[in-house]
């Protein structure tokens, strides 16, 4: 049952009424988990879901459980804003992540794989290998991964080694004295990361035309030939997760690049946080491997499978079954006006583009980089980069300009978490050519997808060409990230845009911005004051209506502006893909909230903000999500969408049509769990697919057949 809230405004900030951000956490990784189990989705993308669930907790308890394993190692009794201590949430999370854990194995072993093997893809179990098998096994083991291995066996000259972060190990219980008349009755196996994961057998071995067996398994049962003479009782799978987090005092270092790179070192070699076990490991021996690692029961994972399910997404990509996958589909640039041949700048300077990824090529945004390196009329590019790649076709556009001498500057994020290493790659091949590389603002991400371009025109003399967007400039992940690209001459924002990067590259007050909103200075200021605008519009009779987009909401000053607007009577719709520590439903205080998760084929990833606003509507597109971190230590930018037509594709596309998905849709819970939307006596609606369908057509019936959708849906934001 829901907790009983107060009612008094002024008791908005009780702990009662805000979930815990790491469970909540957890309950987007158990919508993750849901996707593996739905038989309607294609098998190898069931899999998919299963080893992204596998990723995801590990990058929890890499960096979330790590922090507050240090709150609690330090004695710091710092309170969650749902009021658990970190000791507490702790205990919270061991329970549901146990339970996750297990229920995803189950999947695995019940579902998954009977499943994979009707269709011929066979994981071959130790003990269901046939000798054919078993021989073909042997002499892989011999031939490929033998020379390889180290074993350490453990004795005063030979400690325990220093397991990196993640990477597969077995721990061997030996009997008997070696050469030297050892006994240590132990030894560590490192599985090295240079080895594949999973090994295919010949289909005329294999007894079918995919069977495979898993490394970690072969070396189980020939690591009797690592210790010749000696008896091997007992061999057992074991992995190690650490504390992920890079610390740098960006104040007190003189070079950002070369402090990371040292980081970068010690990374997989952080505190332990979780320790995983194979389900026949003793318990003597997971109590050993705890003691080594400094750490407690609550910290072990017993596994029913393989350690570390991630190793199966090897799978997706080697076997080439179309229909086991989701269909592919071509994105589709015409919609936007654009083809291959277009004149982008001309474009521009006859209005604004709207571009939606995945469903509309990303390749335009990289053409309007491309066209300006080799335009003698452009004079500078200015760029952030947080996720791009050092090998990416951006990179390599910012570098053709460079060498084209133009003026090229990029504010490379190289904290980005688990890109720093690709990112200092990036910054040092950037200057290499020449390019003006700068780290961003000490103590603030700079998170903000921001592109400047500045060109000399016939008439007017400079102008400057715009995109914004709400994701990154990353050309893999644009292939299967929701996302918004808003391209633009607009004088102001350009202005808004050069003063931006004056900001971020240079020295003093911040600027005054026309039409942007930028983290930390206006954004949350600005975002609250629209919450209050629609507060005050139901207070006086009028309609108001606030739908927001994004990944995460957690901002206590935000929450309570949107308790309050509930309260006043605003109509409320958050669709927030992951955390979400608001309460939806609670009598008196968020009854007029609603909360729904979409999790589909694609990641939903941008960030939209309506606002009613007595009939004029305004609507902002932008890079924060509505998370402390975002809205006050982080560089953002939001941007506003003034172009009606491209207001209403917003809408349609980024809100409404997710506000109708009851397919995909989860609906929060006042308890802060989900449960799935079904259609009943609906027709099914799925948003993605219904943007797959109209989107990545080309022809100009589906556009018309969009705006026409768009009015007849639009009067529900007016309900």
């Amino acid at each position: 049952m829901p907790p009983v809230a107060p009612i008094d405004p002024s008791q908005l900030s009780h702990p009662s009424l805000y979930l815990n951000r790491e469970l909540s956490q957890l309950e987007f990784n158990r919508r993750v988990l849901e996707q593996a189990k739905d038989r309607g989705l294609p098998l190898l993308e069931r899999l998919r879901f299963l080893t992204i669930f596998s990723t995801n907790l590990d990058e929890f308890y890499e960096i979330r459980v790590a922090s507050i394993k240090e709150q609690v190692g330090f004695g710091l009794p710092q309170l969650s804003v749902d009021g658990r201590g970190p000791q507490d949430t702790l205990q919270e999370i061991k329970g549901v992540a146990q339970r996750l854990v297990r229920e995803q194995y189950q999947i695995l072993q019940e579902q998954i794989l009977p499943a994979l093997a009707l269709e011929g893809i066979r994981l071959l179990k130790i003990y269901t290998w046939t000798k054919d098998q078993s021989d073909w096994l042997e002499a892989y083991f011999d031939r490929e991964v033998l020379p390889v291995l180290t074993p350490i066996g453990l004795d005063p000259s030979h400690p325990f080694p220093n397991i990196q972060n993640k990477n597969l190990n077995l721990i061997v219980a030996l009997a008997g004295d070696d050469a030297f008349g050892r006994d240590s009755g132990i030894a560590i196996v490192q599985i090295p990361r240079s080895l594949p994961r999973l090994v295919f057998l010949p289909p005329e071995v294999a007894e079918g035309p995919h069977g495979f067996a898993l490394l970690g398994s072969i070396v189980t049962t020939f690591v009797r030939k690592l210790f010749p003479g000696m008896n091997v009782t007992g061999a057992f799978q074991f992995r190690v997760t650490r504390d992920s987090e890079l610390w740098v005092q960006e104040e007190d270092v003189e070079d950002l690049l070369n402090a990371l790179k040292g980081e970068l070192r010690t990374r997989n070699f952080g505190d332990a946080v979780r320790l995983e076990v194979a389900e026949n490991c003793p318990p003597e021996m997971s109590d050993f491997l705890l003691q080594k690692f400094g750490l407690g029961q609550d910290d072990l994972y017993r596994v029913d499978g393989p350690v570390n399910l991630h190793r199966l997404a090897t799978l997706y990509e080697v076997i080439k079954r179309p229909e086991l996958k989701f269909p592919t589909f071509i994105p589709g640039p015409k919609r936007a006006r654009l083809t291959e041949s277009s004149d982008i700048f001309a474009e521009l300077r006859r209005g604004d583009i709207l571009l939606h990824h995945p469903y509309e090529s990303f390749s335009q945004v990289l053409e309007m980089v491309r066209q300006a390196a080799a335009d003698p009329r452009v004079l500078a590019i200015k760029q952030t980069l947080y996720r791009t790649g050092v090998d990416s076709p951006m990179a390599e556009a910012l570098l053709e300009a460079a060498r084209a001498g133009k003026e090229v500057t990029a504010v490379v994020e190289l904290r980005a978490r688990f890109e720093e290493a690709a990112n200092i790659g990036l910054a040092t091949r950037l200057q290499q050519a020449g390019v003006t590389v700068v780290y961003g603002i000490v103590g603030y991400k700079t998170h903000a997808k921001v592109l400047l371009i500045v060109r000399r025109e016939d008439i007017g003399g400079l102008r400057r060409y715009v995109h914004l967007g709400t994701g990154n400039y990353h050309s893999i992940t644009t292939q299967f990230y929701c996302d918004f690209s808003f391209l633009t001459s607009d004088p102001q924002i350009g202005v808004d845009v050069h003063n931006v990067f004056m900001q971020l590259t240079g020295l003093g007050q911040c600027a005054t911005l026309a039409k942007l909103l930028m983290s930390p200075f206006t954004l949350m200021d600005r975002l609250l004051a629209m919450i209050d605008r629609e507060t005050e519009h139901a207070r006086a009779g009028r309609a108001a209506r606030i739908v927001m987009k994004a990944n995460a909401v957690t901002e206590p000053k935000v929450i309570e502006a949107l308790y309050r607007a509930s309260q006043a009577g605003v109509s409320v719709d958050l669709i927030i893909r992951g955390i979400c520590c608001l309460r939806p439903g609670v009598p008196g205080v968020s009854d007029k909230i609603r909360v729904r998760s979409i999790v589909g084929r694609f990641l939903e990833h941008h960030r939209v903000y309506y606002f009613l606003n007595d009939g004029q509507e305004q609507v902002y597109c932008g890079s924060a999500d509505l998370m402390s971190r975002n809205l006050m230590r982080r560089v953002e930018t939001a941007f506003p969408i003034e172009d009606p037509l491209l207001r209403a594709r917003v809408i349609h596309e980024g809100l409404l049509s997710y506000l109708a998905d009851n397919t995909q849709a989860w609906e929060m819970q006042t308890d802060g769990s989900y449960v799935r939307c079904q259609p009943g006596a609906e027709e099914p609606r799925t948003a993605q697919e219904l943007l797959l369908r109209q989107l990545s057509a080309s022809s100009v019936a589906a556009h018309a057949q969009l705006l026409l959708d768009d009015i007849l849906v639009r009067q529900d934001l007016l309900e």
